[in-house]
């Protein structure tokens, strides 16, 4: 419908104003509902923390997605559980067995240095699209905006597509204080370096939504959005909330 002016926002194939949904074990059949409905609003899909390894119908929901041109692919937690059991190697074989396309490389539970990290990626790009993800799932550990800023610039220039931003799926670490505050003026010092096209900020709310989308745009990347607030999250990049109302107005940096 082309009655309304709304604000641009890129199609499918996006390379940019990614919606990344965290599927935490929703089943086959409820999945095949939803993505009849809403596929076209979902980019990625993250199986979050391990839950990939303890699915019993893992190569059909992998495919499932992949019907629906949806990007299926592991929580860092479930690299971080083979790198600490030194078993990187079977890991990559198992995700190839799956026919996964994405690998993320994180940090969230482990303390891995940037180094052993890039290494990583130098390693898993060979055969893999590589997503990278900086900030801690733990809470009392604070970087500073450069070190965030390093991070992401090194692990994009060692081949990662895509940046996360920690944040977990309760919006208490990363960039968000302890209460659920987002630092916005670590969001802001960061994206002063870092090209925010590459960055995936983790947002599971809709206010923490509300607020990338009025910082950056329609076309701002989020992840461990919920399943069920998919559509919502599109109406609101449409400027058809209240928050969000005024967004076709403004000249944003992420243009088309």
């Amino acid at each position: 419908m082309a009655m309304l002016k709304l604000p641009n926002r890129t199609k499918e194939k996006r390379t940019f104003g990614i919606t990344s949904i965290a599927d935490f074990g929703i089943s086959i059949g409820e999945l095949k509902s939803i993505l009849d409905d809403y596929s076209e609003f979902i980019d990625f899909a993250k199986m979050g923390i391990g839950t990939a390894y303890v699915t019993p119908k893992i190569k059909e929901k992998i495919q499932l997605y992949k019907e629906y041109n949806i990007e299926p692919y592991c929580g860092g937690t479930l690299f971080e559980k083979a790198f600490f059991q030194d078993k990187i190697d079977d890991y990559l074989v198992y995700l190839k067995q799956l026919g996964i396309e994405w690998i993320e490389i994180s940090t969230g539970v482990l303390d891995i240095p940037l180094e052993t990290r890039i290494g990583l990626v130098e390693k898993c790009k060979q055969n893999f699209r590589v997503i990278g993800e900086v900030g801690s799932k733990d809470g009392t550990k604070e970087m500073s905006a450069s070190e965030w800023q390093i991070e992401m610039i090194e692990l994009i220039h060692a081949g990662c597509e895509y940046v996360i931003a920690e944040g977990r799926d309760s919006g208490t670490a990363g960039i968000y204080e302890a209460n659920g505050k987002i630092k916005e003026n670590l969001v802001s010092d960061v994206t002063e370096k870092v090209d925010f096209k590459k960055i995936i900020f983790e947002a599971p709310t809709t206010k923490s939504q509300m607020f990338f989308i009025n910082q950056f745009g329609p076309n701002v990347n989020l992840g461990n959005v919920k399943l069920q607030d998919v559509l919502l999250l599109e109406a609101q990049r449409c400027g058809l909330r209240a928050e969000t109302f005024f967004l076709e107005e403004i000249k944003w940096k992420l243009i088309l």
